[in-house]
């Protein structure tokens, strides 16, 4: 992590020459309004971490590294979706898909944009290590399989307590009930897809997800950017930064180092740095800089809480609409299923973003009844259940092997009651700022 801030925000200000049509308007000498270090601002530093904001602060390099990552986007996949004008919305997504399924050298008049787009996902870096992501991978599927479809709705609606880093889901037609609930289902996909066995290899369905996931993000920047009139940096910054991706990269990393501080420990077991790899791997593949990607407890710790202690806190009619969109769709089709989802979801939502606050969570419109809690913890018995076999599985040799095959097997049948994953945005159903 050589790029000194100088640098990093030299970086930051090229955006406007690299990519006129997308950035050509936006002052990135500005501070955002979602963006504030000054000691009294509330922000979204959790209530038992607001005693360390001070410390935080203080470590100048790291606050630096987080305003400047405020203000950028993806330069690499942003330059492929500012070519829209001239091959249009459906044109970008064809010739990427093409792409990732034959290679970029086997597309009819490819962009340049296009080639250097492919030609850095296909760049491993050399600060990640392939064997220990495919281990990683091994060691979440029990979880994506038995776990994550009870908790994905609760953890994605955690994503819109922020106005700030929540309005680009709702200025891109992400209210009605349908499309929260295909929001979820691609959510849910994507983090899905990455765990199967060589889904994160160049010509895995991981990969192809994550190229498509890029380019909607940049797509919803452009869209949103270019015309000028349905963002307001000043106040919002950049649409989908990388500093708002990196919390949705590390989700499942942040208890883990936590918990090894707890301990007293300063590195990971082997089988946290397997899922650890894979976390920065599968970031790595978003567009995210190895400057956001801290490989130590201590060091995902600081940075994770910085950004949270630099962001102001905020929360609106805008958050309030998405979460009830969010939690009110349908997701599953079976009754008993769908009662046991919900239930585990909004109590989920309570226990973790919340802070076990019942009546707060009434407060911004999730109501939680007797019935989810019953709900919650049938859905607990059986998730436990149904882990704990392929847990002691995994460490038997001579089960291992099947057990993970099994696995495979049931991630199959959940990704397909998923349903397919478009991964796109669409510009016609985007709402203006104002």
């Amino acid at each position: 992590m050589s790029t000194s801030i100088t640098e990093l925000n030299d970086k930051i200000a090229a955006q406007a020459a690299q990519i006129p049509s997308i950035y050509g308007r936006v002052d990135f000498s500005i501070t955002p309004e979602r963006y504030t270090v000054e000691p009294g601002d509330q922000t979204e530093l959790a209530p038992e971490f607001v005693v360390r904001r001070p410390k935080l602060l203080a470590n100048e390099e790291l606050v630096a590294r987080i305003k400047a990552y405020t203000m950028h986007g993806d330069p690499v996949a942003d330059a492929y979706a500012a070519l829209t004008p001239e091959h249009g919305f459906h044109g970008l997504i064809v010739m990427l898909q093409d792409a990732c399924d034959h290679g970029v050298e086997n597309v009819s008049a490819a962009p340049p944009e296009l080639v250097r787009f492919i030609e850095e996902m296909e760049r491993f870096p050399a600060w990640l290590d392939m064997k220990l992501i495919e281990q990683g991978a091994r060691l979440e599927r029990n979880n994506y399989a038995h776990r994550a479809p009870y908790v994905i709705r609760g953890g994605l609606i955690g994503t819109f307590m922020n106005k700030y880093s929540a309005l680009p889901m709702a200025l891109t037609g992400s209210l009605a009930n349908k499309t929260a609930g295909r929001r979820v289902h691609e959510t849910a996909t994507f983090f899905t897809t990455t765990v199967m066995p060589g889904a994160l290899e160049r010509y895995g369905a991981g990969f192809k997800a994550t190229a498509m996931v890029r380019l909607m993000h940049s797509m919803v920047r452009f869209n949103l950017l270019h015309r000028g009139d349905h963002w307001d940096v000043k106040t919002y910054g950049i649409p989908i930064p990388q500093v708002d991706q990196m919390p949705v990269g590390f989700v499942s990393i942040f208890p883990i180092a936590l918990k090894a501080l707890r301990q007293g420990r300063t590195a990971f077991t082997p089988a946290e740095r397997a899922r650890l790899e894979l976390a920065r791997y599968r970031c790595f593949l978003l567009g995210l800089p190895e400057e956001l990607l801290e490989d130590t407890p201590q060091a995902i710790v600081n940075i994770l809480l910085t950004r949270f202690a630099t962001l102001r806190k905020g929360f609106d009619d805008t958050c309030r609409a998405l979460l009830h969109a969010t939690m009110t769709t349908d997701l599953i089709s079976d009754p008993f299923d769908a009662w046991l989802e919900r239930g585990f979801s909004k109590v989920f939502f309570v226990a973790h973003f919340m802070r076990g606050g019942k009546q707060a969570a009434a407060k911004i419109g999730i109501r939680v009844s007797l019935g989810d809690y019953i709900a919650a913890a049938v859905a607990a018995i059986l998730i436990t259940a149904r882990m704990a076999p392929y847990a002691v599985a995994a460490r038997i040799p001579v089960l291992r092997d099947a057990a993970d095959r099994s696995l495979v097997r049931k991630l199959t049948k959940v990704l397909a009651s998923y349903g397919h994953a478009e991964f796109t945005t669409n510009a016609d159903k985007y709402h203006s700022a104002a």
